[in-house]
């Protein structure tokens, strides 16, 4: 495979922001009336803001009009960026920075497909942005994962075709996303979460860019 494209989730891949999700989902359960627990919010990972506003009205048996979800959404995405506003460097998950550094140096493009509309505010915080040739988020697709909108449009982007791209993703829906574009996918978690990725690592701590040619060239 000839590697010109690097395409990254945002969410449990570069940054762990699904804690700040979790609680201002729980926040919100909190104050509509339904429990909301860890486990629920492991069914909110890669989906979009609406949706996972839905999984919560379904767990609380709740129904609610478009304008009162619209309400509720934003209410919960006020208390989010409260917290992703305090983020700074030393939230970047371990690894991800000489990761991003090897590829600069070897001229591979670089591209963000997030779900997230906060994606550009969280790279600010961290002080990643300018490893980004090209952000995709939220408020560029319409559709969500596993729809895959956000990585074609990504390497659509860069003049890039879909072959030569590779995505690190850390949930099903955007694994399956990735296949989708016909990309090659690299979970980043669980293998038995992930298990249709092509390959699977724990996280960035011990995985260089060597360790990626070697698995793309199996």
């Amino acid at each position: 495979m000839n590697l010109q494209l690097a395409i990254f989730d945002l969410d449990g891949v570069i940054v762990d922001t699904a804690k700040y999700h979790y609680l201002a989902w729980m926040r919100l359960g909190d104050e509509i009336g339904i429990e909301f627990t860890k486990q629920d919010n492991e069914r909110l990972k890669g989906v979009s803001r609406m949706r996972s506003l839905d999984i919560l009205l379904e767990i609380g048996q709740q129904e609610r009009t478009a304008l009162e979800k619209e309400q509720l959404a934003s209410k919960k995405n006020g208390w989010y960026v409260d917290y992703i506003n305090q983020m700074d460097a030393s939230e970047i998950l371990p690894g991800v920075l000489p990761f991003l550094d090897e590829l600069r140096g070897e001229g591979i493009k670089v591209a963000l497909g997030s779900a997230s509309k906060n994606a550009r505010t969280i790279l600010d915080r961290v002080g990643l942005t300018d490893y980004f040739h090209a952000i995709v988020d939220g408020n560029l697709v319409s559709k969500a994962k596993p729809d895959p909108e956000v990585f074609t449009l990504g390497a659509s982007l860069l003049n890039i075709e879909p072959r030569h791209a590779v995505v690190f993703e850390d949930a099903q829906a955007g694994i399956e996303a990735a296949l989708r574009a016909n990309m090659m996918t690299i979970g980043v978690g669980d293998p038995h979460t992930l298990k249709d990725a092509h390959y699977v690592i724990p996280g960035f701590a011990n995985f260089t860019l060597s360790d990626l040619h070697r698995v793309l060239a199996r």
